[in-house]
């Protein structure tokens, strides 16, 4: 496909994909429920039913909350093949921050699984149409009377007019068009709902096609969040176009969980976050190549070779030994693995994006990338570093191209400071470019920290939380060997009125942290509080100067 890309092009690879493969199987959870891309077609025109009796329009906002599912899948193509705009809501938000993004959306009608639903206040999303129950499929809370016509017709007619392959039909999209509002922060002072438009998916799909090569019938296990775009496009969106089945882990991806059903799967492509591959390494390598008699021998150049076939040989099967690349992203992936892997020769590479590019800026195939990279800049888009040499002088990485967001909805603000003057994205990450526009990662220059699985964390989320509990003056939150640390500069004024001594002090930030930690995902909760004995130091406007506390 040229890059010329026709508005109705998105579509139209999921019309042909369901059309062409029809009786293959698409999506199956594990050891679960499995469709046909026909039944599959056949629940999208449902759904396409109960919204247009349910008086949804082309742009209205429709929310998912549940982990990786087929009901999940079904439910975002049937959104974005109506012409709504889905919005993917993280199932580790806690109730307070679902409550929040539905309503911040504006999101029409809500789709979560029975255990979520559970979990949140109704009441607290009174400008919603109505619930459905991913489980099942069926009407949660207490649905209005013309929401449960709408959901009876649409069952009747769904039923007694079955749709067949000539009939099947998707709405058709504008390049220009919002299809995915993706939050990249859950509380209502950070919230930042990122407005992927269609190019974005499209560009990005079309890139994978021509890159990763998979063909029709192979086999794909997805594991990480669809609420997050790297799982959303490569382990769901691009498949689905070639004809793929798609196997989802409905349950919490454990790497016990993952080997299991990569054995059983035995997926084409796969794709992971840096703790997956880090904790394979270090439970199933490490602790052979670091015994005293495997270090002799790998010094040895005939029998390094022999060992490192060996090992590697042993790692391609534990991901199920029929894959063609592992492609790593989300996170940094540690040096010491890094080397490893290149050393045995593993297939594996790494790339870089971001939600607001939906999320690819660069990749780069196993066989040809540049050690340490994150891979080579992607089609249809441009990079830049902002520094006088970018060769040699680190500099932000900007971006612009068919990948790049719309903007925040509803923040024009955080739009405006997003890009350029001259209209180039700000990533916020440090870096530099050779003459082949391989990226190589240096820093990162926002206040952002990545969770162990690629979420993103915002420190000054968690130190808002922190800064209202009793005792706390000033707080930074850091990472510290993977874990967050809060450190902490008491109010002197409550410590002085109440006597409190060291230890009282302790006491009182602990249960601060216990509490604070009950509104956050344990991806972002704080493991330690540090108490500071002076003031943090700042700038003239009076912000604290975070890099100083940083290392």
């Amino acid at each position: 496909m040229d890059q010329q890309i026709t508005p109705e092009s998105l579509i139209k690879l999921y019309q042909e994909s369901l059309l062409q493969n029809w009786d293959l199987p698409l999506f199956s959870d594990y050891d679960g429920i499995s469709y046909q891309y026909g039944e599959v077609a056949q629940k999208i025109h449902q759904i396409h039913l109960f919204y247009k009796a349910s008086g949804i329009q082309k742009g209205d906002k429709i929310a998912l909350l549940g982990r990786n599912s087929s009901n999940w899948g079904i439910v975002f193509l049937a959104t974005l093949g109506y012409g709504a705009v889905a919005v993917p809501v993280l199932p580790d938000f806690n109730p307070s921050d679902v409550h929040h993004i539905v309503n911040h959306s504006e999101s029409s009608l809500l789709f979560v699984t029975d255990a979520l639903l559970e979990k949140l206040d109704l009441e607290a999303m009174g400008d919603l149409r109505g619930i459905i129950r991913l489980n099942t499929f069926e009407l949660g809370g207490t649905p209005k009377k013309a929401l449960k016509d709408a959901w009876s017709q649409s069952l009747r007619e769904g039923s007694v007019q079955p749709i067949s392959p000539t009939e099947f039909q998707l709405e058709e999209l504008a390049l220009e068009d919002a299809c995915v509002i993706s939050y990249t922060s859950g509380t209502s002072g950070f919230t930042k709902g990122v407005m992927v438009p269609v190019r974005s998916l499209l560009s990005n799909i079309v890139f994978a096609r021509e890159h990763m090569p998979l063909k029709s019938g192979d086999r794909i296990v997805s594991f990480l969040p669809m609420a997050h775009v790297f799982g959303l496009l490569f382990e769901f969106l691009f498949p689905a176009t070639l004809g793929c089945h798609i196997t989802f882990l409905t349950k919490a991806p454990t790497p016990q969980v993952i080997i299991k059903a990569f054995a059983e799967i035995k997926p084409r492509l796969i794709l992971s976050v840096p703790l997956v591959i880090e904790k394979i390494y270090k439970k199933r390598i490490q602790p052979a190549i670091e015994k005293p008699s495997m270090k002799f021998l790998l010094k040895v150049p005939i029998l390094s070779s022999v060992i490192r076939k060996k090992v590697r040989e042993k790692l391609v099967e534990t991901f199920g030994g029929c894959f063609h690349e592992i492609v790593i992203g989300g996170a940094p992936l540690s040096k010491e693995v890094e080397v490893f892997f290149r050393k045995i020769k593993f297939p594996f590479t790494i790339g870089y994006g971001m939600t607001e590019c939906g999320p690819l800026i660069s990749y780069d195939a196993w066989q040809t990338t540049q050690p340490s990279s994150a891979g080579k800049l992607v089609d249809r888009m441009q990079v830049r570093i902002d520094s006088d040499d970018p060769y040699r002088q680190v500099g932000e990485i900007q971006v612009k191209g068919m990948n790049t967001m719309l903007g925040y909805y509803k923040n024009e603000e955080a739009t405006e400071q997003a890009f350029t003057e001259d209209g180039w994205l700000r990533t916020g990450d440090l870096g530099l470019i050779d003459s082949q526009n391989y990226i190589f990662i240096k820093g990162r220059s926002k206040n952002m920290l990545l969770g162990p699985s690629g979420q993103n964390i915002y420190p000054e989320e968690i130190e808002a939380k922190l800064g209202n509990m009793s005792g706390v003056l000033e707080n930074v939150v850091v990472e510290r060997d993977g874990k967050l640390v809060a450190l902490v500069f008491p109010d002197s004024e409550l410590v002085d009125a109440e006597q409190m001594d060291e230890e009282a002090v302790k006491k009182l930030m602990d249960h601060n942290r216990r509490v604070v930690n009950k509104e956050l995902p344990k991806y972002s909760q704080v493991s330690q509080i540090e108490i500071v004995e002076e003031e943090f130091e700042k700038t003239p406007k009076r912000n604290i100067k975070r890099y100083l506390y940083t290392s």
